[in-house]
């Protein structure tokens, strides 16, 4: 599909998690999500295996260090008056979500909003590697939603 998107060399890894594959692309993520999502509309069933994307800007090591100034060096992006919130989903890991959540808000001065945030800070823990990305709220790709909005 990336192919068809224009990366003729992307990276497809397996995880060791059930149902999880990684994905490097040199395109874009939030246009990739766009070209999905314009996949889904005019030729749903090329999509059949794939029920989320979830774009990732950067990896570190799953420790509460790396993982604040990962999000650090990615928050330039927040302007001063801007909201956000953090998700955390976790796989295999001992960390604590609230630890994760609370290393993080420590270090952004700007103000948290769980709904209607201006940004989402995604946090995706699997096992000893970390997945980060400060996007738009609502830019992780769920394929079955989107299909039913297409059929609307």
């Amino acid at each position: 599909m990336l192919e068809r998107f224009g990366d003729t060399e992307p990276i497809v890894e397996k995880t060791i998690f059930s149902g999880i594959i990684q994905v490097e692309s040199k395109l874009d993520i939030m246009r990739v999500l766009e070209n999905f999502k314009e996949i889904i509309e005019d030729e749903p069933w090329l999509i059949k295996y794939c029920s989320r994307i979830i774009p990732i800007q950067v990896e570190c090591e799953s420790k509460l260090d790396d993982i604040r100034d990962k999000v650090n060096g990615l928050s330039g992006i927040i302007k001063k008056n801007d909201t956000y919130r953090i998700t955390v989903e976790k796989r295999q890991s001992s960390l604590h979500t609230s630890e994760i959540i609370s290393k993080i808000a420590d270090s952004l001065s700007n103000k948290v909003l769980l709904e209607n945030s201006d940004w989402e800070i995604i946090i995706q823990v699997l096992r000893n590697k970390t997945g980060i990305s400060i996007i738009p709220p609502n830019s992780i790709l769920s394929v079955d939603r989107q299909k039913r909005v297409e059929l609307d």
